[in-house]
């Protein structure tokens, strides 16, 4: 399968454009491969199914948000979701004010496209706790949601049957009806959503008793989540028609799935990096050991130096946590800490106060000095 490209690159805008250029640029592509332009040219309707995903999620604010920040990762499965899961009417239906001001499509290629109104399922939210080896690895859940699916007795129409309707006499199906005013420019014509059928173009005759006309009923459905590796506790992903069905045989909502991160009882994260506090004593400072670590694929042994100072860190490179668009991995810092005991002995004091008269455990003014000045050096660079 093709990588995906990049939705700025997509609108041909910059990342930092505004509503009104992202919609002007999604206007000019819709017009240069609209299907009735193109007639069975499947290149050019793949490049407006590919504009239309594009501007699915730049058009949107939370959607924009979250794919700025982790890229197509952070869409979750299936992205905007039209290249695949919807089809060129739910496009019409989804983004009925952009071809709306373009006029009739019919002159590009007479055969005109219906503008019936298609309704909108909502989102669904829920929250998946995730341990720190499960971010680092990426998983696979699955959840049980309860949600609004397409009544099975009428297909989600909610006509009786499925076939108890007739075509709105109105707008002749077509869902908006267009009146011409005459104004002192001369005739001006309007179009609106028709309010016989609310711009569904269709007229239910008997009502489906098990759902009452809605097309709709409350059930409880498995989804299978598979969460990629590197992801941040607040991030959003987004499953496409994974929502709530909508009214009468209109577009599913998404489901919005929030990470949320559970605290690992030793590893504290920084971004792709880990943090941990290790604690060794004054002789083993002064002498040298090795110590245990805990990483998340199991622990590691570590080797002190002679002579280390309390606050060194020590880097554990790619023990970390993967970028979630695949720029390597970060690594798990081991900052060391001297424990100084507080309640001694008489014979330890004793011992301490023999030991302090030696020189060798003297601090050199020197290395102080120069320790001193590479920390200020350190905090301006």
């Amino acid at each position: 399968m093709a990588e995906k490209r990049d939705y700025y690159e997509v609108l041909g805008v910059s990342r930092n454009a505004d509503a009104s250029e992202i919609k002007k640029a999604y206007r000019k592509l819709a017009l240069q491969f609209h299907p009735d332009r193109n007639p069975g040219d499947k290149e050019a309707e793949e490049k407006f199914k590919e504009a239309a995903e594009a501007y699915d999620v730049l058009s949107n604010e939370e959607k924009r948000r979250r794919y700025d920040q982790f890229g197509h990762a952070g869409m979750g499965n299936g992205a905007g979701g039209f290249g695949g899961g919807m089809s060129m009417d739910d496009i019409f239906a989804h983004f009925g004010d952009i071809f709306g001001s373009f006029g009739s499509f019919g002159s590009f290629g007479g055969g005109g496209r219906s503008t019936r109104r298609v309704n909108r399922g909502t989102n669904l939210r829920v929250k998946v706790k995730m341990t720190l080896e499960e971010v680092a690895t990426g998983v696979e859940k699955k959840i049980k949601v309860k949600k609004y699916v397409a009544d099975s007795h009428c297909h989600g129409t909610g006509a009786k049957d499925g076939n108890s309707f007739t075509t709105c006499s109105t707008c002749h199906g077509s869902g908006q009806v267009t009146r011409v005013q005459n104004t002192i420019l001369g005739p001006m014509q309007t179009t609106s959503t028709c309010p016989t059928c609310e711009g569904e173009g269709k007229i239910i005759n008997d009502k489906c008793p098990h759902c009452n006309g809605e097309g709709v009923q409350l059930s409880e459905e498995v989804i299978t989540l598979n969460i990629p590796a590197g992801v941040a506790d607040g991030m959003q992903l987004s499953l496409s028609g994974k929502g709530n069905a909508a009214r009468r045989g209109g577009v599913n909502g998404d489901l919005i799935v929030l990470v949320e991160e559970i605290e690992h009882p030793e590893l504290v994260r920084d971004g792709n990096d880990l943090l941990y506090n290790t604690f060794i004593s004054f002789p083993d400072a002064v002498l040298g050991d090795s110590v245990e670590i805990p990483t998340l694929e199991g622990k590691v042994k570590v080797k002190i130096d002679p002579g280390t100072q309390p606050g060194k860190i020590l880097r554990l490179k790619n023990k970390g946590i993967p970028d979630i668009n695949g720029y390597g991995k970060g690594d798990l810092l081991v900052k060391v800490n001297v424990w100084i005991p507080k309640n001694l002995s008489k014979e330890d004091k004793k011992a301490m106060e023999e030991l302090k008269e030696r020189s060798f455990l003297r601090p050199s003014n020197i290395e102080n000095k120069k320790g001193f000045f590479k920390k200020v050096k350190d905090f301006f660079e």
